[in-house]
């Protein structure tokens, strides 16, 4: 899922790619591994983003978020995760979820973790629906985000301030 919060700049450049018919199936074996750390503390893990769309280009990146039972759940998942090899990173300031850095040998990917009735939560998965059920609206966020990849290079706090009106006048469509 885009990632719409502020981040630091990277030092390599935005890239997307054509969709490819592999990330579900990676986003499968993440689920399962991270599954069977957190047994019952998840009610659920959703692949998000532009990933999870098919036919979407998209980063190279699989977008995951875990929906907790519980909020007072959130240490021992820290620590779960941790032992699992993720790096807890806090909320980065996008307060309704926690953010996760996998190991970087593992397939590229980024974890949010978020609480029963997060808002993140509920947008992410609200944008990713809409986007599998309006095709031509997917197609239109694919020419967007290559237009602004290239106009945007390594800076992907602009890159991602440049969708968010696209992705805003989605949102309000859909929640």
């Amino acid at each position: 899922m885009p990632h719409w919060g502020r981040g630091r700049e990277l030092p390599n450049p935005v890239i997307i790619e054509d969709y490819d018919p592999r990330w579900p199936q990676l986003f499968e074996i993440l689920r399962s591994r991270i599954a069977a750390v957190l047994d019952e503390l998840a009610i659920s893990i959703e692949h998000v983003g532009s990933t999870a769309v098919p036919g979407l280009a998209a980063k190279p990146v699989i977008d995951i978020d875990v929906l907790l039972k519980s909020s007072t759940d959130l240490a021992v998942v820290i620590r779960k995760l941790t032992d699992l090899g993720y790096e807890h990173r806090g909320d980065l300031g996008i307060s309704g979820r926690e953010a996760f850095r996998a190991n970087g040998a593992d397939v590229p990917h980024h974890l949010y973790v978020c609480p029963l009735g997060s808002l993140e939560y509920a947008r992410h998965i609200a944008f990713r629906n809409y986007l599998r059920a309006h095709a031509a609206d997917a197609n239109a966020y694919a020419v967007l985000k290559r237009q602004l990849a290239s106009k945007f290079g390594s800076d992907r706090e602009g890159y991602n301030e440049a969708k968010s009106d696209f992705v805003q006048r989605i949102l309000r469509r859909t929640l």
